[in-house]
């Protein structure tokens, strides 16, 4: 007589499931706003927008993944920043067009659940929620036997937020003559990771734990830094001053990000050495032996989020900023072009 099979035999746990869900409860419900309805659990979580706030409320969402960061997280058996890198990507990404993030959901596959390893990957998640002020209100965990291997696992979400229409940033209101601000990013952030694993563990052969003099801390600390969450510091600013355009600088860079922001006959010149580069960039240049266009096309460089604003308004901005104790750098104008970015000074060649 042939053995009986179980879903378990086939390397899918339900009661780990339940588990897990146990383990992160706490950490999810720390996250809810006032609009949330229900609990964690249903088949689709419940937000009742408060229409009264907004005469012409304007939702926007966005989707993303971390990426092959996940391999760092996978080699140094770290998990409990990568939650905030799937968070950042989402909520950075609205915010650009001026939206309050509302809410977060997540989507996590795994090759064998283990609750504790995914309660520190939703923890992330939720901490990185809480300061953004969006809430978790679902998600869905896959134990996907055979799929991944024992140990990793993808994460990828989505965020809706909100904007009143009058304050809905676009294109369209880059003028020429506008100042370019840039807030500072965390480190490498999201993206770029294929060519950082090729510099870092195929060309160095390192292994993760090797302490960089130059960083202060090991590669592994510095490349598993998890993606600034921008919401706090930017926020206010759309609520307060006119604000024409907001990069976010992600995959693409430099070159391909900011043209997204302005319009067909505008074009934007930068200056690098108007802030000053972290060494990271500087060491994964040198060691990949990299070329300068290639660094300011495929990473963030330093600045992570970008603001175009009249040059009177910038100045106010920048007095904002300085006044809550937050960096910023001018770092370039909006001129009359073809669409592109050009990059003078500091060590950019090219």
């Amino acid at each position: 007589m042939e053995e009986k099979l179980t879903y378990r035999d086939a390397g899918v746990d339900i009661d780990a499931g339940n588990y897990s869900v146990k383990l992160i409860k706490d950490s999810v419900k720390a996250t809810y706003r006032p609009e949330v309805l229900g609990d964690l659990g249903g088949f689709g979580g419940l937000f009742a927008l408060n229409s009264g706030k907004y005469k012409e409320p304007v939702l926007v969402s966005g989707t993303d993944g971390v990426g092959t960061k996940l391999r760092l997280a996978f080699m140094l058996d770290k998990h409990d920043t990568i939650g905030q890198d799937a968070v950042a990507m989402c909520v950075n990404d609205i915010l650009v067009q001026g939206a309050e993030p509302l809410f977060f959901l997540d989507y996590l596959a795994v090759g064998k659940l283990k609750p504790e390893q995914v309660a520190e990957v939703v923890k992330g998640v939720a901490g990185a929620c809480k300061e953004s002020g969006c809430a978790l209100i679902g998600g869905e965990t896959a134990e996907m036997s055979g799929f991944y291997p024992d140990g990793e696992y993808d994460i990828a979400g989505f965020a809706v937020g909100v904007v009143e229409k009058s304050k809905l940033i676009t294109s369209a209101r880059v003028r020429e003559g506008d100042v370019l601000l840039g807030l500072p990013s965390s480190g490498v952030h999201s993206n770029g990771y294929s060519l950082v694993r090729k510099i870092v563990f195929d060309r160095k052969g390192f292994k993760g734990d090797e302490y960089i003099e130059e960083l202060g801390r090991t590669i592994g600390e510095e490349l598993l830094t998890p993606t600034r969450l921008y919401p706090k510091s930017c926020l206010p600013l759309i609520e307060k001053f006119d604000i024409h355009g907001m990069v976010h600088i992600t995959g693409g860079g430099f070159y391909d990000n900011i043209p997204r922001a302005l319009p067909e006959d505008l074009a934007v010149e930068i200056q690098a050495d108007a802030w000053k580069m972290p060494v990271i960039f500087k060491l994964l240049q040198e060691w990949g032996n990299v070329e300068w266009r290639e660094m300011y096309r495929t990473f963030n460089m330093g600045i992570g989020m970008v603001i175009i604003a009249g040059a009177d308004e910038a100045e106010k901005i920048k007095a904002h900023l300085k006044s809550g104790q937050e960096v910023c750098y001018e770092i370039g104008k909006v001129v009359k072009g073809s669409h592109d970015v050009t990059i003078k000074g500091g060590v950019f060649h090219g």
